[in-house]
């Protein structure tokens, strides 16, 4: 059989552009998995470090008002001669696949927050949960400070309001139900 060799040329443009193509889909599938993954990791980074933050306020408020010297701390609690626990294991940064994470020294030497080590930029820069507030517009995740401050906390609600005394002036009065009229 003998070909054209017009038509050959054309057989070979329409492999090339198919390759191209296909290699165009390939890229954009890998970049939508990696900000998948990119998002899956700033999950669990959200987890593990709001893990360390509640852990390093139990450590703090179940003793002498203290925070705990090494994260190892809160494994097992020093300070009690029972074993007590606020964290079962030492999460890893997700981000940088370490063990090891930023430690921010509280005032007494010891450890009231952890932040990961990771220079890149966060693909979430809003909505965040009220503990996380602060995050919103970080520029890098190393800005994600997951801290413990006991002087910022919000002052427990008291159970009962105080009761006006209605002798004293200037003490709002009491509103009678018309029913008791």
């Amino acid at each position: 059989m003998i070909v054209n060799p017009r038509e050959a040329g054309f057989t070979y443009l329409t492999v090339l552009f198919a390759i191209a193509f296909l290699g165009l889909g390939l890229a954009l599938t890998g970049e939508v998995w990696h900000t998948a993954q990119t998002r899956d990791r700033e999950m669990q980074l959200l987890y593990a470090g709001n893990q360390y933050r509640r852990a390093i306020e139990r450590y703090y408020v179940s003793g002498p008002r203290q925070f705990p010297r090494a994260l190892e701390d809160l494994l097992k609690d020093p300070r009690k001669p029972g074993t007590e626990r606020y964290l079962r294991k030492l999460y890893s940064d997700p981000l940088t696949g370490k063990s090891e994470w930023g430690l921010v020294k509280a005032p007494d030497g010891g450890i009231m927050g952890v932040y990961s080590l990771s220079e890149d930029s966060p693909k979430k820069v809003a909505n965040f949960g009220f503990a996380n507030r602060e995050f919103e517009g970080a520029s890098k995740y190393s800005d994600w400070k997951f801290l413990y401050n006991p002087g910022t906390q919000l002052a427990p609600i008291p159970q009962q309001l105080p009761v006006p005394d209605p002798g004293k002036p200037g003490a709002p009065q009491a509103l009678v139900p018309q029913s008791a009229k």
